[in-house]
């Protein structure tokens, strides 16, 4: 009996630690489940805008990285877009190889210039081989490098340098568009 009550007092000790014991970080990653099956092939959608580029901005969350193509004014019209890995990025137009860093390379193709088509005004001030304006690439899991290659025949053409090869998703939210790419192939991040 003795015995008894000291394994049944030594079991109430034991789930009594306090919640501390367990580190807010490791609790964080085995609660955080990942999106999977998003794939690494092209994606794609027919243009229905008439809008142009104003800006790109990018973000990292726990499971992915993510580029924010602005494009305000396109509403829920349908944002034209292609999205394929690319052995080597070609600018548009010219045929130039234009170098981004990483380990695969995203070409982001949007249906929408980035100049106003009724002026020729830029309404995003890129540069054709730079890295994008505003753009801080310091501290992502899967984020290497983002050029801006052409804005050409209505188009707007971006290379997107990622760590690999990985799978990645493309949502059209009212005026953006939205790329994912994930940090990992498994569901662990």
């Amino acid at each position: 009996m003795w015995m008894t009550l000291a394994l049944v007092g030594g079991m109430l000790g034991a789930a009594a630690v306090p919640a501390q014991a367990v580190s807010p970080q490791a609790a964080t990653s085995r609660s955080a489940a990942c999106p999977t099956g998003w794939g690494s092939l092209v994606k794609t959608a027919p243009a229905a805008t008439t809008t142009s580029v104003r800006d790109v901005r990018t973000g990292h969350h726990t499971c992915y990285d993510r580029m924010v193509v602005d494009l305000p004014g396109a509403g829920g019209s349908g944002i034209g877009y292609t999205v394929r890995y690319v052995d080597r990025l070609y600018q548009d137009g010219s045929g130039r190889p234009v170098p981004v860093a990483g380990g695969a390379v995203l070409e982001v193709r949007v249906a929408a210039p980035p100049y106003d088509p009724e002026t020729g005004r830029p309404t995003y001030p890129a540069r054709a081989g730079q890295p994008l304006p505003g753009v801080d690439l310091t501290g992502y899991r899967t984020f290497r490098d983002a050029r801006f290659a052409a804005g050409f025949e209505g188009d707007t053409q971006i290379g997107l340098g990622v760590r690999t090869r990985l799978p990645f998703r493309v949502l059209q939210l009212p005026d953006r568009l939205v790329i994912d790419v994930a940090h990992g192939w498994t569901d662990a991040g």
